[in-house]
């Protein structure tokens, strides 16, 4: 049977919620990934974690849209992004509506840099206002990163470890022979450490700081056979912690 609360009738969702009440919910953004990958890159990651995510934790599988909160991009053809405000709306509505079906773990996965403010901010103020609801978010683009250095992976925009996650929903919307002599700049290597120093960071507020053309990286890195387990091992690694979280909780 699917996980997805848009492919399940009203009376599987009840049952589902019944037998066991977490949601897992994916987060992306349309933006612009160079001439090589969609603009939906970020989007269609999040999704094909977060379904792994859910099969494994046999959990509710709710779509939240492709937008996110991606001002970076702004200007360049195929981004669209939402406002704070609006983001924080839509997400509390929907973990609204499923707390109010029975929901009371919410499993939120994200690809996108953009939206962790905001879905920090919603986390805490739907967790707080619910004493029997627990949020847990996972940045699955910085678990990919993890996984897949060691290979030669690179977290980079448009570069492998995107180009994969691509391949893994369908290996037709990547055009790596677009790319050119593809490089990761000195410069992208600095200001990408300078914005993920979990201790000192600053801002990139347009992604042509970073590079001309608005994307970097290696996107030949990527192969299908790569791809084949990304989802899956992804969703894996993600599903050990979720569990070691959710036992936590429940000891305290």
């Amino acid at each position: 049977m699917s996980h997805s609360i848009s492919e399940l009738t009203s009376r599987d969702v009840a049952e589902h919620i019944a037998r066991n009440p977490v949601a897992v919910i994916p987060f992306g953004s349309i933006e612009q990934h160079g001439p090589h990958l969609p603009n939906g890159t970020d989007t269609i990651a999040a999704e094909v974690v977060a379904e792994a995510l859910a099969e494994a934790l046999d959990a509710l599988y709710v779509p939240f849209g492709p937008y996110g909160v991606t001002p970076i991009h702004a200007g360049h053809p195929g981004t669209i992004s939402l406002r704070r405000t609006t983001f924080e709306a839509l997400l509390t509505d929907v973990c609204n509506e499923l707390i109010d079906m029975g929901v009371n773990r919410l499993v939120f996965v994200n690809w996108h840099e953009g939206n962790i403010a905001s879905m920090d901010g919603v986390a805490t103020e739907i967790q707080n206002a619910h004493d029997d609801v627990y949020v847990i978010t996972s940045h699955a683009c910085y678990v990919a990163q993890r996984i897949y250095a060691a290979q030669g992976g690179e977290l980079t925009h448009g570069g492998g470890i995107e180009a994969m996650a691509v391949m893994a929903r369908d290996p037709d919307l990547v055009h790596v022979e677009r790319a050119g002599d593809a490089t990761r700049p000195d410069l992208a290597i600095a200001l990408d450490e300078m914005r993920r120093d979990p201790e000192t960071h600053g801002y990139i507020t347009d992604v042509t700081e970073i590079d001309d053309d608005g994307w970097y990286g290696n996107p030949s890195w990527a192969t299908t056979g790569l791809s084949e387990a990304f989802a899956t091992t992804t969703a894996m690694e993600i599903a050990k912690r979720v569990e070691s979280i959710l036992a936590l909780r429940s000891d305290g």
